[in-house]
């Protein structure tokens, strides 16, 4: 199952093509304009985006421009039959696959599926700016010199920069990286990402990549 962000203004085909997804075991955000649908990515970051586009105001194409300026989040564009100029922009601007309306679910499921696959097989090394984290090797590098971090300090870089651009609590990160549930144990977090910060900002009294969420938690920002 994949968490979907659905852009498509035909109210008809919209909710259609979500009954669809729903009923392959994808959850569905669907939005009718483009901009309604950045608001609802930055709201919730999905595993994938699916985008018409022919959206009135900002569309597909420049939705998905826009995404592509900060985050490698997979995006499929649905374009027109025979539309060979929006396949190619489309392509330009980042997206990861398109399908020729009118949509097949079927057909539309399958590639949401070899559009993760892939996805998840790049996703071993990412870049954030001069920060490199390995997944793969657990292996963190900045302007091509090793990071030492800890082992908590390694896994709470990996759980923050697993979701950029999402708020994750405290209590979030203290189950996933300390396996702890109890609520004082929150200043185990709030320590290791200071010691995290000094290794990894060019200035860490001025953090760029790992923001504070006041009264909530923190959220890794992908320059």
């Amino acid at each position: 199952m994949a968490s979907i962000l659905f852009v498509e203004d035909d109210p008809s085909a919209r909710t259609a093509l979500e009954m669809a997804l729903t009923r392959q075991g994808h959850s569905v955000t669907s939005r009718a304009t483009g901009e309604d649908g950045l608001e609802a990515l930055r709201a919730r970051r999905p595993e994938i985006a699916i985008l018409d586009v022919m959206l009135p105001g900002i569309d597909g194409i420049e939705v998905c421009r826009r995404i592509r300026r900060g985050d490698p989040l997979p995006v499929i564009l649905l374009t027109a039959r025979g539309d060979d100029l929006d396949v190619v922009l489309g392509l330009e601007a980042g997206a990861d696959d398109y399908v020729v309306k009118p949509v097949e679910p079927r057909v539309l499921d399958a590639r949401i599926r070899a559009v993760l696959r892939r996805a998840e097989s790049r996703a071993d090394i990412a870049a954030y700016g001069d920060l490199v984290i390995d997944r793969g090797s657990l292996k963190v590098t900045k302007a091509g010199t090793d990071v030492r971090l800890t082992p908590t300090e390694l896994r709470l870089l990996l759980e923050l920069s697993r979701r950029p651009g999402q708020a994750l609590t405290r209590q979030h990160l203290l189950a996933e990286v300390w396996e702890h549930t109890y609520p004082g144990d929150s200043r185990l977090v709030d320590a290791c990402v200071q010691r995290v910060r000094a290794k990894i900002e060019d200035e860490p009294a001025e953090p760029r990549l790992i923001e504070t969420v006041r009264g909530f938690g923190y959220r890794f920002v992908a320059p």
